[in-house]
């Protein structure tokens, strides 16, 4: 475990995991030098190199030969404990790098765009599967469009550890990605827990602030079982996952625009957009600002959960290419 910044050796160890963290390609050591640069951090690559095997003996990292390593599982999770109390708001900052990093266009329908990964059990793959299916067909998620990966492959950032399987679902920061190209600044607020009333969103019970978390919020929700996206497939009122967004109103209209390309290319996730400063699922909103509700991509996933089935999410995992993707029915 990484004890602390005071000791200089698990500092620079900790420099390079967040290097890989915000990567979605393997890094060899020359790279991974290159961008300890940009850290302040002085590290030739012959250094990098026996940091690298201390990662690997540690389980934070794996080869993956020429290519070089990526972040596993628990190197994840060594990095998200070790920064915690300077990572406050980086939920943020992950969310507007992945959507500046989004290079998605729905009308050529090529690009790369964001992830959410899931790691489930293979034993219990099929049955989740199973289980999930009511969720895409009802259009609880952003995408009916997924990828998976076997172990030793990657989806985004994360490497799908043995005795798993990895189903990436496209995430809602792929919205942001589009409308940022499109020259729309979207802000993003917060991440919540929605309750669903005959099919009609109504209001926010459950809200952790972007700004103020270190922790992704729909992993926490998950993990707390605080949905009841079961209930909605069935009565049409339960609680699900859902981000919510401010915009500028006179983007109106391009807003409107991209989500119809972005629908025609599979891509949906726009579960309510609200008018010119009122408030939406009773969320206020600013002057001229437009309130806008995303669906979770991890919505399908939280089927799986409630119906007892251990999965591991790992949320805004990365970035994967649109070609990649293919239909959940198809899985």
């Amino acid at each position: 475990m990484v004890q602390n910044n005071s000791s200089d050796g698990e500092r620079k160890l900790l420099a390079i995991l967040k290097v890989l963290s915000e990567s979605s390609d393997p890094l060899g050591s020359a790279a991974i030098a290159r961008e300890l640069d940009r850290y302040g951090i002085s590290l030739s690559e012959r250094g990098v190199r026996y940091n690298l095997k201390i990662a690997d003996g540690r389980g934070y990292t794996q080869s993956l030969g020429r290519d070089g390593r990526m972040l596993t599982q628990q190197g994840f999770q060594e990095l998200t404990a070790a920064l915690a109390p300077e990572r406050i708001g980086f939920v943020l900052e992950k969310l507007e790098l992945l959507a500046f990093q989004t290079t998605f266009d729905p009308e050529k329908k090529t690009g790369r765009l964001p992830i959410n990964t899931s790691l489930i059990d293979k034993i219990q793959f099929k049955k989740a599967l199973s289980v999930m299916a009511a969720a895409f067909k009802a259009g609880i998620c952003v995408s009916e469009l997924v990828a998976t990966a076997l172990a030793g492959e990657k989806l985004g950032s994360v490497v799908v550890p043995k005795g798993k399987i990895g189903l990436a679902t496209v995430c809602s920061a792929a919205i942001n990605g589009v409308m940022l190209k499109a020259g729309v600044p979207v802000e993003s607020k917060f991440g919540g827990v929605l309750e669903v009333r005959k099919d009609q969103p109504s209001r926010f019970v459950a809200i952790i602030n972007y700004s103020g978390t270190s922790l992704d919020p729909s992993e926490q929700y998950i993990r707390a079982r605080m949905t009841s996206v079961s209930k909605i497939i069935g009565s049409g009122s339960g609680r699900l996952l859902a981000n919510f967004r401010e915009l500028p109103a006179l983007s109106r209209a391009v807003v409107d625009e991209k989500i119809s390309l972005l629908k025609a290319a599979g891509i949906g996730g726009v579960y309510a957009l609200g008018n010119t400063s009122e408030p939406l699922c009773q969320i206020p909103v600013g002057l001229n600002r437009v309130g806008m509700v995303l669906l979770g991509g991890l919505n399908p996933v939280t089927l799986a959960v409630e119906a007892g089935i251990e999965v591991d999410n790992i949320a805004e995992s990365g970035l994967v290419d649109f070609e990649q993707l293919v239909s959940f029915w198809e899985v």
